[in-house]
């Protein structure tokens, strides 16, 4: 088997060579590919070629990274296998960013050319502004046009690139507040695909005869790494519609041949909404895998649209993922998996002791004792302490806590870390409190999550602030939020409190905000419906 993208990528388009690979449905009202797309794995094997020349030739090559700003165009994922067979990391920027964090991650990743769709260069150009080092700017819309001289004329082999080559550095929401930037290796990519590809049971990929329906966005692993390279390995083709729409979900399901679909828990409560329609049977979907399904709909939905649902979990960091995939599901639970061979699985308390059965503790992972790390991320750029600190005691910690049972099924709890799940967005707590503390009219701020039946979770921000709190006052941090945060980090509610209580070390007790059995958002300003794109 191959380890290097590359050679991955070679062979299997040369073995699949007529199948189709990427397709896009139709959409009018979209900036790019209209009509629809569609590219066979031979086809899409010459323009990765005619690519990765363009970069050899302008002097890109092994250790460079490129910020890449294609939102869910097809070209995304072409330009990411030109860049990898050249030893090139692939740094995919979010499209919801604000400049301030482009330009964070322009300076952090330290990208020597940025490439954006021409109705999302704005966006990079502004973060090139703000960023202290001044990268390149070219726009791509289906083609890589002529390319600025990069770092390296002289050219370096690509013989150098291995297994443990950096392919991808994909930034995911940490708790110190700034994204972290998480390296994965060609290794580690591929092989995150072929476990995909080889769950079994009800996961149960055809080869060269499954149309994957995924409409995460591609700077997410799962759409852009796990369903990517389980698509390659399989020969099968993966949809990408630009985003999840409810009003056009079934009847691109139908048009296009979908037999896999890819979901997070706010599209099931989205399509349960709506009434009955024509599409709705019509598709050839065989079975859905996501995360986040409320227990109380799984089994109506199950039972009304004739296909499973099966619950996963996974994360940047490991690409092991778990999965509820096996009968009898326990699909009116959050289970979300057992343990198996290639990743072991221990429940701790906050000393790292085991806990029994049946009792809530935080998920760590590991390969093997062997070799705990084989399978997971490679570490997160210029953080190596907090890599260390993730892996303390030879166990990678997922910060989310769960209950294992005596059979070994893991069920899904909650979060330890100071994160804010919102329809499947990880949202550091800590980025928020920083961005509205530097408001002059701020004293003290705490932001946690609260419950929300379309989302899973909604950021609120509690604030005490000198004079009190008024609606102009709610507004004016809205917008500052909304201004320097991408937009679904902004708070949803803004409560104004007389204080937040802390411990005897100044540290925020988030835990005790609120009473028992208190609606937090009673008496906040709700700002949920202006929290849109654009």
């Amino acid at each position: 088997m191959q380890s290097t993208i590359g050679k991955f990528f070679e062979e299997k388009s040369a073995h699949y060579e007529g199948n189709l690979f990427l397709s896009v449905p139709a959409d009018a009202e979209r900036p790019y590919h209209a009509d629809g797309y569609r590219i066979t794995y031979g086809e899409a094997a010459e323009v990765v070629a005619r690519w990765q020349a363009a970069l050899h030739a302008a002097g890109y090559g092994v250790g460079d990274r490129i910020a890449v700003l294609l939102g869910n165009r097809p070209e995304m994922m072409l330009l990411k296998l030109a860049m990898n067979g050249l030893g090139i990391s692939w740094v995919p920027v979010n499209p919801d960013y604000r400049p301030a964090e482009a330009a964070y991650l322009l300076e952090d990743s330290g990208a020597c050319l940025a490439v954006a769709a021409p109705d999302m260069a704005g966006l990079m150009r502004a973060g090139i502004a703000e960023a202290t080092v001044d990268v390149p700017l070219i726009e791509m819309d289906q083609e890589l046009g002529d390319l600025p001289q990069g770092p390296q004329a002289s050219g370096r082999s690509k013989d150098e690139i291995t297994g443990q080559t950096e392919a991808s550095l994909i930034y995911t929401s940490g708790t110190t507040g700034r994204p972290k930037g998480c390296i994965l290796s060609h290794a580690y990519e591929i092989d995150m695909g072929r476990w995909y590809a080889t769950r079994g049971g009800v996961i149960d990929f055809r080869q060269g005869q499954d149309r994957i329906y995924n409409p995460l966005p591609l700077f997410h692993v799962n759409a852009g790494i796990i369903t990517f390279y389980c698509a390659i390995d399989t020969g099968n083709c993966q949809i990408i519609p630009e985003r999840f729409r409810a009003n056009s979900w079934w009847r691109e399901l139908s048009e296009t041949g979908a037999t896999v679909v890819h979901y997070l828990g706010i599209v099931i409560p989205a399509l349960m909404n709506i009434p009955e329609g024509d599409w709705d049977h019509r598709n050839k979907v065989r079975f859905a895998v996501g995360a986040g399904v409320e227990p109380t709909l799984h089994r109506p939905f199950e039972e009304r649209f004739g296909f499973p649902l099966i619950e996963v979990w996974g994360m940047t960091e490991m690409c092991r993922i778990l999965g509820d995939n096996h009968e009898p599901r326990m699909i009116d639970t959050r289970a979300m998996g057992r343990a198996s061979p290639g990743l072991e699985v221990r429940v701790v308390d906050q000393d790292d002791a085991e806990v029994p059965r049946g009792t809530p503790g935080e998920m760590t992972l590991r390969y093997s004792a062997e070799d705990p790390r084989r399978g997971f991320f490679s570490g997160y750029l210029n953080l190596p302490e907090a890599t260390e600190e993730a892996w303390k005691g030879g166990w990678f910690h997922t910060g989310d806590t769960v209950v294992m049972d005596e059979s070994g099924m893991v069920f899904f709890v909650d979060r330890k870390k100071n994160i804010i799940r919102r329809s499947g967005e990880n949202i550091a707590a800590a980025e928020i409190e920083a961005c509205l503390q530097e408001h002059p009219k701020v004293d003290r701020v705490a932001v946690l999550a609260v419950e929300d039946a379309m989302r899973d979770e909604e950021v609120m921000a509690c604030l005490s602030v000198e004079g009190g709190g008024s609606e102009a006052l709610a507004e004016e941090l809205f917008a500052w939020c909304f201004k320097r945060l991408t937009y679904y980090k902004a708070p949803g509610w803004i409560r104004f409190v007389d204080e937040i209580p802390v411990t005897g070390t100044q540290k925020i007790q988030k835990h005790a905000m609120f009473a028992e059995g208190e609606d937090p958002t009673t008496g906040a300003h709700d700002f949920r419906p202006r929290k849109k794109r654009g």
